[in-house]
C-alpha cells in the first residue's frame, strides 16, 4: 500500500485482532549512526508506545544489533523518552542462547563484544575469544568492526574445520543509519567463513523462524498472534509471513515506498505505512 492509499479492511480486521508486536529498532523506532551511537526516536515511536500501552498490548523489540545487551539498550532507549523494560528487548543473542542451550552446545567461540558475550555467559555457556586452537562447539559472528582481524578469521575458519557449527546475528547486507547504510559485520564474517569451509552459518536473528519464535515465548503468544513491525524488507516482513503473523512494513529506514511493489502479493507486507506513528493511528481507530 503505497503513503497514500487508504488500508485493507480486511488487513486492518486483522491487525485489531493483534495480541502482541514485535517491533524492529533501527530504521523503525529510532535512528543511530552506525556504531549504534546519538540515538534519535522517529516519527511516531513515543505515540506507538502509548498506544500499545493503552490497549495492553504486548510489544517486544527484536533488534538484529549484538552491540549492546538488552539491559544497554533498553537504558539508552529509557534515556531518549521511549519506555522499554529490559526484559522488552531482544537481540540475536536472546535466540542463540534458546538455540545453544536446546542443542547442548557449553564453548562458543564469539567474534563480537558484551553483546553476545554476557547473554551467554548468563544462561551457563562458556564464551572463548577468537584464537586459533580454542576448542568450541559453535562459532558465533555478530558485530565485531573495530575488532576484526585476519587472525580472528582464521579462528574462526580452523574452528568450522574442526567442526564447530557455524551461526551468524544477521545475513543483511546493511543496515539503516543517520549517515546512510552500513554494511552488517556478520555477514562479512560468515561470508568469509563460508567461502573457505564450505559450510554455511545458521541465522539465529531476524528473519529465522528462531528469532519469531523467541520473541512470541517472551510474549506468551503464538506467533500467528502476533505483529512483525519494521523497516528492512529482507527481515521483517518475510520473517512474518514465515511464521504465519501479521506483517507490518515502515518506510523510515532501509525500506521506501516501492520497496514491496513488484513482489507477489503473497509476500507482500499487511499494511506498508510511511511510519510507526500512522501504525498507532490505526490502532487507535
Amino acid at each position: 500500500m503505497p503513503d497514500s492509499a487508504a488500508p485493507d479492511p480486511a488487513a486492518l480486521n486483522r491487525l485489531r485482532r493483534v495480541h502482541g508486536v514485535v517491533l524492529d529498532m533501527d530504521g523503525t523506532l529510532v535512528m543511530g549512526d552506525r556504531n549504534n551511537q546519538g540515538m534519535v526516536p522517529l516519527p511516531g515511536a513515543s505515540a506507538l508506545l502509548e498506544t500499545l500501552a493503552e490497549r495492553g498490548t504486548g510489544f517486544c523489540i527484536y533488534t538484529n544489533g549484538t552491540v549492546k545487551t538488552p539491559q544497554q539498550i533498553a537504558d539508552v532507549l529509557q534515556g531518549i523518552g521511549l519506555p522499554v523494560r529490559e526484559e522488552q528487548v531482544l537481540t540475536p543473542s536472546s535466540t542463540a542462547v534458546d538455540v545453544f542451550v536446546e542443542r547442548g552446545y557449553q564453548r562458543v567461540m564469539v567474534l563480537g563484544g558484551k553483546g553476545i558475550t554476557e547473554p551467554l555467559e548468563a544462561a551457563g555457556i562458556e564464551t572463548v575469544p577468537p584464537l586459533r586452537g580454542t576448542p568450541c562447539d559453535a562459532v558465533m559472528a555478530g558485530w565485531f568492526r573495530q575488532e576484526l582481524t585476519f587472525d580472528a578469521l582464521e579462528a574462526a575458519v580452523f574452528a568450522v574445520f574442526d567442526g564447530a557449527a557455524m551461526y551468524s546475528a544477521s545475513q543483511s547486507l546493511f543496515f539503516a543509519t543517520a549517515e546512510g547504510r552500513s554494511l552488517g559485520t556478520s555477514r562479512a564474517i560468515s561470508a568469509v567463513v563460508r567461502d573457505i569451509t564450505g559450510r554455511e552459518a545458521t541465522v539465529v536473528g531476524k528473519p529465522s523462524l528462531d528469532a519469531l519464535r523467541t520473541a512470541a515465548r517472551r510474549l506468551g503468544l503464538e506467533p500467528e498472534d502476533l505483529a512483525v513491525v519494521g523497516d528492512d524488507p529482507e527481515l521483517e516482513v518475510p520473517m512474518a509471513h514465515a511464521g504465519g503473523a501479521f506483517a507490518v512494513a515502515v518506510h523510515t529506514g532501509i525500506g521506501h515506498a516501492e520497496s514491496f511493489t513488484e513482489l507477489p502479493p503473497e509476500v507482500r507486507p499487511h499494511l506498508d505505512l510511511a511510519d510507526v506513528g500512522v501504525l498507532a493511528e490505526l490502532l487507535r481507530g
